[in-house]
C-alpha cells in the first residue's frame, strides 16, 4: 500500500507539504479514493500570504479528477484553516482545485476541452455522469478564467446588436469586436443603460481609441455611445437595413395578396420566401417560378426590385456618388407610392448621415450576423434559457476566443 501511494504522489505532482496518506479501490463501485494529508504546522493566509499557524482543519471534503483506469478518482482531504492576525480564521487554498469547487483544475480542463468539441452540454453531462448544474459551474469558472486573462487590447470597430433572449420582447444585448471576430460581453435587456454597461465593459483606454461603431438604427443604443464614446463615429448597418427593405416588401406582398385573394387570385399564396431570396441565391427552378411572378405586374414585384436596386448603394467608392444614387432612389421609392417601403425611406433619410459614414470606415455587422447563427444553435441546443448568466456563459464560453485552459 505504501508503494502504492507512492505512486499515486507521483502521478498527482502534489507539492510539499501534501502528501498521499492512503489509497483505497473499490472494484465494485469502480473507485479510487485517494485520501491527501497537510504535513506541516504552518499554512499562509490566503488573502496576505503571511504565514499562520494552523487553528484547525475544515471538515472533509472530496473532488473529483480525471479517472484511472477508467475507475472514477475521488481526492478527499481535510484543509487546513489559519488565524491571521489581519483577516481572521480563513481556509487555506489547495493547489489542485479552485475555491469552492468539487472537481480537480485537471478534470476541470478537460471538461471544457469536451465542452468545446461537443455539440451540446448535455452530451458532456452524460458522458462523464455530471448534472447540468455542475458542468454550469465549470462553464462559468472556465469564461471567468478566460475573461481575466484577456488582453485589454485596441477595439478600433467595435458592433452592437441585439438577440432574442426569451418570448415576450425580452432581449440581450452584445458588443462584437468586428475585427478580432469575437463577442466581448453580453448585457440583459436593450436599453440605454444597458448598452452603456455594455461600452462600460471597455477600459476607458479602449473607448478612446474606438474609430466607429456599427450598429442598428435603434436610438437606445446610439444615444449609450455618443455618451461614452463621443469620438466615435456611429455606422448604421448594412445588414439590419436590408432587414427594413425585406420587413417593408414581406409587408407589401401581404396587403397584395389579401387583396388579390378577396377576387379568388392566388398568385402571391405560398410566395413568401421567394421575395425574400436575392437574384444569385435563386437555383434555376427558383428562378423561373419567381420570372413568372415579376410578369404579372404586381406591387410586390416594384417592392422586391427597388430593394434590390438600394443593393448598388454599398458598392460606391465615392460618397458623391453615393449621394445622388441616395437621392435618385428616394425619387422613386416616392413616386412608387408604396407606404412600407417609403417608411424605411424616410428612416435611411433621418439617419443618412451614419449612414454614409459607411464610406468613410467601410464596417459592417457581417461578423456579427455570423456570430449571431452561431448562438441561435447553442440557443436551439439547449432548448432555450431561463436564466440570462447561463446565457451570457454559454455565449461567452463558444464565442469570445477566450483562453480558458488550466494554467
Amino acid at each position: 500500500m505504501q508503494n502504492l501511494s507512492t505512486h499515486y504522489q507521483q502521478l498527482l505532482g502534489l507539492p510539499s507539504p501534501w502528501k498521499v496518506e492512503h489509497v483505497d479501490l473499490s472494484i465494485p463501485n469502480k473507485q479510487v479514493t485517494v485520501k491527501l494529508l497537510y504535513t506541516e504546522k504552518s499554512v499562509r493566509c490566503p488573502e496576505c500570504g503571511e504565514s499562520c499557524a494552523i487553528y484547525d482543519h475544515a471538515p472533509e471534503q472530496k473532488w473529483r479528477h480525471l479517472d484511472t483506469m477508467q475507475f472514477e478518482t475521488i481526492l478527499i482531504a481535510r484543509i487546513p484553516r489559519c488565524n491571521c492576525k489581519q483577516h481572521g480564521v480563513k481556509t487555506a487554498g489547495v493547489p489542485w482545485a479552485d475555491k469552492h469547487s468539487r472537481f480537480t483544475l485537471m478534470f476541470e480542463g478537460f471538461v471544457v476541452e469536451l465542452l468545446q468539441h461537443c455539440s451540446t452540454t448535455h452530451a458532456v453531462s452524460n458522458m462523464l455522469g455530471l448534472n447540468w448544474h455542475a458542468v454550469n459551474q465549470i462553464m462559468r469558472r472556465a469564461v471567468a478564467r478566460g475573461l481575466k486573462r484577456r488582453d485589454r487590447e485596441a477595439v478600433d470597430h467595435p458592433g452592437i446588436d441585439e438577440k432574442s433572449f426569451r418570448a415576450g420582447q425580452q432581449y440581450v444585448t452584445l458588443c462584437y469586436d468586428l475585427t478580432g471576430g469575437r463577442v466581448l460581453e453580453v448585457v440583459e435587456n436593450r436599453t440605454t443603460e444597458a448598452t452603456g454597461q455594455l461600452l462600460g465593459s471597455l477600459t476607458e483606454n479602449q473607448r478612446s481609441t474606438v474609430k466607429a461603431v456599427a450598429l442598428d438604427m435603434w436610438q437606445p443604443f446610439a444615444k449609450a455611445v455618443a455618451n461614452l464614446i463621443p469620438g466615435a463615429d456611429i455606422v448604421h448597418d448594412r445588414f439590419h437595413i436590408s432587414k427594413y427593405l425585406n420587413e417593408a416588401v414581406d409587408t407589401i406582398r401581404r396587403q397584395e395578396s389579401r387583396k388579390l385573394n378577396e377576387s379568388g387570385n392566388k398568385t402571391l399564396n405560398g410566395s413568401r420566401y421567394a421575395w425574400l431570396r436575392n437574384p444569385e441565391n435563386m437555383t434555376d427552378k427558383q428562378r423561373a417560378s419567381f420570372d413568372e411572378l415579376m410578369t404579372c405586374e404586381l406591387k410586390t414585384g416594384t417592392a422586391w426590385s427597388l430593394k434590390n436596386i438600394f443593393r448598388a448603394f454599398w458598392r460606391f467608392t465615392c460618397p458623391d456618388s453615393a449621394d445622388y444614387f441616395f437621392t435618385y432612389w428616394c425619387g422613386v421609392v416616392d413616386r412608387s407610392e408604396l407606404k412600407p417601403l417609403i417608411a424605411v425611406k424616410d428612416m435611411l433619410v433621418r439617419h443618412k448621415a451614419n449612414l454614409f459614414n459607411y464610406f468613410k470606415h467601410r464596417v459592417s455587422n457581417a461578423v456579427s450576423e455570423g456570430l449571431n447563427s452561431k448562438i441561435q444553435v447553442i440557443k436551439a441546443s439547449a432548448r432555450g434559457f431561463h436564466s440570462f448568466e447561463s446565457y451570457r456563459t454559454r455565449i461567452l464560453f463558444y464565442c469570445a476566443k477566450l483562453n480558458m485552459a488550466i494554467s
